[in-house]
């Protein structure tokens, strides 16, 4: 049987995903890849562990948790940069990590001079839709 590459946004997921483990003991759920010209976005879906949920559960709490993280992708950034370098060919520019603490999701973002703004929606959007191979119309006029 043939084996399959995998995908460099499969490679990225995934070493990311054993970073994330490795840091804290507890493996994200899903990892999403995302690539947008030079802005890299990995989102690491359901990556608090119980204990962080549950502390999360007040401001201060959340505040914790949310400065745990920064300080875990901080201390751990040059690792992820040179993996990502090995998986892409590309270095990394800039590097930030964000928990939302409500969901649980862990955000990195390496860009390269750019802001970065990330919305988590609380639905999918059909990928038709939002490559606009949907026809939709408003009033009078074709979007």
């Amino acid at each position: 049987m043939k084996k399959i590459d995998p995908t460099m946004a499969e490679q990225v997921a995934e070493a990311i995903s054993v970073f994330q483990e490795r840091r804290t003991g507890y493996r994200p759920k899903a990892v999403t890849v995302v690539l947008s010209d030079d802005t890299l976005v990995v989102t690491l879906h359901e990556a608090l562990s119980p204990a962080e949920k549950a502390l999360a559960g007040t401001p201060e709490g959340a505040a914790q948790v949310q400065e745990f993280h920064r300080q875990l992708f901080k201390s751990s950034v040059d690792s992820l940069r040179e993996e990502i370098k090995r998986i892409t060919g590309v270095a990394v520019g800039e590097a930030a990590a964000e928990v939302e603490t409500t969901t649980g999701a862990v955000v990195h973002a390496f860009t390269s001079g750019t802001m970065v703004q990330v919305f988590r929606l609380a639905g999918r959007i059909a990928a038709d839709a939002w490559n606009g191979n949907e026809s939709h119309t408003t009033e009078g006029s074709p979007c």
